[in-house]
């Protein structure tokens, strides 16, 4: 992607080349008009400003934002299945929901007009990856409930691209398809990618021979040692893309290719915070805490300062004065304590990259069998470490720990491909205690 095709995205949208007054006058503009909509038409939100003492006519800053009250995953459960839409049932034309593996389900709605909107960000998001029309995308996102099959599929689909609606599974098929239907761009989880990577190995392929020339990866959270390692290994752009379900899916924010510095939060449609996780209060851009979203254009479901429970920092614009976000550094419900430490999966996951013996399969086990927490970390080690190795790459691994997070754990090297893999997101933590 070069400044050239910069210029090509803003003839196409010319808001992507608004300065940061204007972009504000329209946040306002459609935040006044979210606020009130959501006030007089989801009982849910009349209780609470009303419990808050906050009106829709307080708005007259952006900065008033921060007068309202949080929308959390709990309100979602409690108003569970269709307590927080806010449109008649017969304007919905589409639910999503969450896997519920933490609890109850969250349900979803949509509107037309709103999948037409969700359809349409997924395809801005496409081409700030370097797509464009005519190229054809592998989607290899589980279809069904989960927001990401769908999403890519639609918004592939507005983009003017052929869409390979191959969802998860089948990992042989995924690598046949992949070699004899020609994609040019794949959108998946980055783990998955990785075992899509260890079957063309198997099948003794070679991955950079594909005609793949951009991943888009979301869904879970990844480092630049995974992004370095897709790249390598498929000779593409690793771009990552953000989304969750309660925001509206993938596509609330996009990595730019020609700059892979974060997602840049398509700010047209979405009012992000960054707030302190303990005392809820803002903090200034640059800070670290957690991801707090408010929509601008939602009509059956609209959210206010919904916590993501996703920590990362906000960021200046770099492509366009729309701010970007750093990669996600963990979630507030993923952070492990161990003994008196916060630990994130995602850090462990960038030192094991960081080991050229070790591959990035592992789980992590924690258990307090004597009052104390203990760590075990399994690890698989790459195809070409032979099992004299293995016991260095160990004690690399924890003094890495130790040096870098502060903790000790025990590491054990498993077999190249002795892991289970996921075609959804990796659930890596096995909490015990």
């Amino acid at each position: 992607m070069s400044s050239h095709d910069i210029q090509e995205l803003v003839a196409m949208e010319p808001i992507l080349g608004a300065n940061r007054g204007e972009l504000e006058s329209l946040q306002l503009k459609r935040l006044r008009s979210t606020l009130q909509h959501a006030y007089a038409n989801n009982p849910n939100y009349t209780r609470k400003f009303d419990a808050a003492g906050v009106h829709p006519n307080d708005l007259r800053s952006l900065a008033d934002l921060a007068l309202f009250p949080f929308t959390t995953k709990a309100d979602l459960r409690e108003a569970y299945p269709f307590g927080f839409f806010s449109v008649p049932m017969e304007q919905v034309a589409r639910i999503h929901a969450s896997s519920g593996t933490t609890g109850k389900s969250t349900v979803v709605g949509y509107t037309r007009n709103d999948l037409a909107t969700w359809g349409n960000l997924v395809a801005r998001s496409i081409r700030a990856a370097g797509g464009r029309a005519g190229m054809k995308v592998h989607v290899a996102y589980g279809y069904g409930l989960f927001t990401g099959g769908l999403g890519a599929h639609y918004g592939a689909e507005a983009a003017g691209c052929m869409v390979i609606p191959m969802s998860g599974g089948q990992t042989e098929k995924q690598v046949q398809f992949i070699r004899d239907l020609a994609p040019d761009i794949i959108m998946v989880t980055p783990s998955y990618m990785l075992a899509i990577l260890d079957e063309f190995r198997r099948l003794g392929y070679d991955a950079r021979s594909t005609s793949l020339r951009v991943g888009i990866f979301g869904a879970e959270p990844w480092g630049e040692g995974m992004r370095a390692e897709i790249e390598s290994a498929f000779n593409i752009d690793a771009c990552d893309i953000y989304g969750l379900s309660e925001i509206m899916g993938p596509g609330v924010a996009q990595e730019f290719a020609l700059t892979k510095d974060g997602p840049t939060i398509w700010e047209d449609h979405f009012i992000a915070e960054i707030v302190d996780p303990t005392s809820g209060h803002v903090v200034a851009d640059g800070e670290q805490g957690e991801l707090v979203f408010t929509s601008l254009t939602k009509e059956a479901m609209p959210v206010i300062r919904y916590r993501t429970r996703d920590l990362t920092r906000l960021l200046p614009g770099s492509v366009t004065a729309m701010r970007r976000m750093a990669k996600i550094s963990g979630r507030t419900d993923d952070m492990l304590i161990v003994r008196g430490v916060n630990v994130f999966p995602s850090q462990i996951e960038e030192l094991i990259l960081q080991c050229q013996g070790l591959a990035p399969h592992y789980e992590i086990y924690v258990t307090r069998p004597n009052r104390m927490d203990e760590m075990l970390i399994v690890v698989e080690g790459r195809p070409e470490l032979s099992g004299n190795a293995h016991q260095a790459e160990a004690l690399l691994l924890a003094t890495k720990l130790k040096d870098n997070i502060g903790i000790s754990a025990e590491i054990r090297v498993a077999e190249s491909g002795s892991l289970p893999r996921s075609a959804g997101k990796a659930a890596r933590v096995k909490d015990r205690r």
